[in-house]
């Protein structure tokens, strides 16, 4: 028997990359799986995987930062599949400057993603939890353990030059998780953060001389960094190289079985060893 039989997950920008490494993960130990992605292909894309490993997934398309998506999403999850078990916050981009040329646009785009995001589905997912952890506890003298991972990075840790935006926002969601796991304790929930450091995705992409363009909505983002960046950072790295997508959903993986249930409100780095 898989340690996630049964439980079902959510799991925020998953049609791609880090996200996407971390539903089949899930996916793959028997989780059944509730993801999203801002655009259709990709998130039936992940859909499609988890069904041919023989796993159970929908996908709930849109942008996470839109009015009424986290009651949607929440919604999808307990009409699917009746419960709701584990929420991987992980949906997120980055969108960088120096301070000086950061507009207030830019700035509240990276905390909408990073913030208020996470914060509108764990608030839609609170009441859901709270009649769940009641209905057990009445019927079974126990509340089932029930997680939640939070996606930070080691720029919410430590800070980024030309990230002020995005580390803001990632600081902020750390303390969002130490807040939510004296909150929701009482339900049996364990509130956890992982903090990534270089993985090899879309947003890590290297470039010589201007970043790669993607559509988030109805802008276009200049990701990636420049090689000499990356070939800088690597070799701080003490694993000595960058982490792959699979090493990222593995970190998640360990806050969402049962050799986790007393482990709550912390803040794990994934990042090969390195502190910047």
């Amino acid at each position: 028997m898989s340690k996630l039989d049964g439980k079902v997950a959510l799991v925020t920008g998953a049609g791609r990359g880090i996200g996407q490494a971390i539903a089949l993960k899930l996916a793959g130990d028997g989780a059944r799986v509730v993801l999203n992605d801002l655009d259709e292909e990709p998130a039936m894309d992940t859909v499609a995987r988890i069904r041919d490993l023989g796993g159970e997934a929908v996908a709930v398309t849109g942008d996470v930062t839109g009015s009424g998506f986290a009651e949607s999403f929440v919604g999808k999850a307990m009409d699917e599949f009746g419960g709701l078990d584990i929420i991987v916050n992980n949906a997120g981009y980055t969108w960088d400057s120096v301070i000086q040329k950061v507009s207030d646009e830019q700035f509240d785009a990276m905390m909408d993603i990073h913030v208020k995001a996470p914060f509108r589905i764990l608030r839609a997912a609170a009441e859901p939890i709270r009649v769940l952890s009641k209905t057990e506890k009445e019927k079974d003298g126990a509340a089932k353990s029930r997680k939640v991972v939070n996606i930070s990075s080691i720029g919410g840790l430590f800070g980024n030059a030309g990230q002020v935006g995005y580390s803001s926002g990632k600081t902020a969601l750390i303390g969002m998780t130490k807040t939510l796991a004296k909150e929701w304790g009482r339900y049996n929930v364990t509130v956890n953060c992982v903090a990534f450091g270089l993985i090899e995705t879309r947003m890590t992409e290297t470039f010589e001389d201007r970043p790669h363009t993607h559509r988030i909505g109805e802008r276009e983002i200049g990701m990636g960094v420049p090689k000499e960046f990356v070939s800088s950072i690597s070799r701080m790295i003490p694993l000595g190289r960058a982490g792959r997508p699979e090493d990222a959903a593995n970190a998640v993986y360990l806050f969402c079985i049962p050799e986790s249930d007393y482990i709550s409100g912390e803040v794990v780095v994934a990042s090969g060893g390195l502190v910047i």
